[in-house]
């Protein structure tokens, strides 16, 4: 039985804009690997798409996008069945409200969802340094069954672009989700 996936895409106010649009690029490649691809974008994180990647290219994407306070998106409920969600970049603050269990908007309600319906719940985070409260945070998220991966790109492929850079950490996000994904392989 081959399942498509379900996925829906939070994006916070974090810097690593690259890493969301790059994301975005991957789901729409891999389109006949799922069912649905939902999106929530924080206020900030369409201020800090603008800046940092100078267009508005998020509204170009043939996907759902929910506003973050419609808790009637289908993904604020286990009974919608989504697979994964991953949020990328992930600021900090989503963090720890997805640590301490509070959902006060459509984003860390969905994370918590995923978290109590033992579901694939990805963060891309993108801070450095790290202070004891946010290591403790990804402690928090991980012991609830959460992956933290962090938006640190490796080189061993040779990456010669920044959307190659931030390939090699989107590559493995896709794999962490279970997609069919052509990327470089250490040992091939």
């Amino acid at each position: 039985m081959n399942t498509k996936h379900k996925i829906v895409v939070a994006i916070s106010g974090a810097s690593g804009s690259i890493y969301a649009k790059v994301l975005l690029d991957k789901l729409q490649l891999l389109k006949n690997q799922t069912e649905v691809v939902d999106l929530v974008f924080s206020k900030n994180a369409l201020e800090v798409w603008q800046h940092e990647l100078g267009n508005e290219a998020y509204k170009n994407y043939p996907f759902r996008t929910f506003e973050k306070h419609d808790f009637s998106a289908p993904f604020a409920s286990g009974s919608a069945k989504y697979t994964a969600m991953l949020i990328c970049p992930c600021s900090m603050g989503t963090l720890g409200r997805i640590a301490n269990g509070i959902s006060d908007d459509l984003v860390t309600r969905a994370a918590d969802v995923m978290l109590k319906e033992r579901r694939k719940l990805v963060l891309v985070t993108r801070e450095t340094p790290l202070n004891l409260i946010h290591i403790n945070n990804m402690k928090a998220v991980t012991e609830a069954g959460g992956i933290i991966c962090p938006a640190s790109p490796s080189f061993y492929s040779r990456p010669k672009t920044y959307e190659d850079i931030a390939a090699t950490v989107i590559d493995r996000v896709i794999d962490l989700i279970g997609l069919q994904n052509e990327t470089y392989r250490w040992g091939k």
